[in-house]
């Protein structure tokens, strides 16, 4: 009775450890961030799409590839307001908060949302307006804008659940270019930062270090292996006293 009881406790603790542990990778690849913003303002959409001051919840539905894509849900998390194509960009120093950045505009006008940092990320996303969209952002802040085709802005709008759904294969295909205020086209690198070229190691000099990126998954995928295999003798144990 006694190994009948302690080979059903290390099975039930096993599948606990297990869950926990498919959750936090959950958690970590989808970077759900919730953020409370005091003033309305703007994200991608058709035309000048402008959400009220509140909270809502940033969400990573695909990151697969160069092209990232992001929704914005409200804080319960039952409404998407928006599926977004981002592009990756770089900031040498990460920090333990959410970072969220703005285009500059003109006094008592939504600011409209360019990029969001995950806390202790050194890559983030940058968003992709529609074109026509992204040509006045960039004659209001003087600055180039990612634009995507123009016609695909509907798809932004769409309340897709899964990353297989045809509004986000619509967005990961588009072609996504940097415009300037006059509308011509630039080098994408004009608008993100791509990561330092990697050299051989050098003792730094710089006065602040970068928090740490999240460590090689090696480890936890070793964690998971032994968990399984510990459930898997846990069972065994209880397999073998019911018969």
């Amino acid at each position: 009775m006694n190994r009948f009881k302690f080979g059903l406790m290390f099975f039930c603790l096993a599948l606990v450890a297990l869950a926990f542990t498919a959750g936090v990778t959950a958690g970590e690849w989808n970077k759900t961030t919730k953020v409370t913003f005091s003033a309305p303002f703007e994200i991608p959409g058709v035309g000048a799409q402008v959400l009220p001051a509140g909270t809502y919840v940033f969400r990573l539905l695909d990151s697969k590839s160069d092209r990232h894509i992001v929704q914005i849900f409200n804080e319960r998390q039952d409404h998407v307001f928006s599926t977004i194509l981002a592009i990756p960009n770089y900031r040498l120093r990460a920090t333990d908060k959410t970072v969220m950045t703005f285009r500059e505009r003109a006094a008592g006008q939504p600011q409209a949302i360019r990029a969001w940092f995950y806390p202790g990320n050194n890559w983030g996303q940058e968003f992709v307006y529609p074109k026509a969209r992204a040509i006045e952002l960039a004659k209001l802040a003087d600055v180039p804008v990612l634009a995507m085709p123009t016609e695909l802005a509907p798809y932004i709008a769409e309340p897709v659940k899964s990353a297989d759904e045809a509004p986000v294969l619509a967005l990961q295909n588009a072609p996504v270019e940097a415009v300037k205020p006059t509308g011509e086209t630039v080098a994408i690198t004009e608008v993100v930062e791509p990561p330092p070229v990697q050299t051989a190691a050098v003792q730094s000099t710089e006065p602040y270090q970068s928090l740490p990126q999240t460590g090689s998954p090696v480890p936890l995928l070793g964690l998971i292996g032994f968990l399984s295999i510990a459930a898997g003798l846990g069972l065994s144990v209880i397999s073998k006293r019911l018969l």
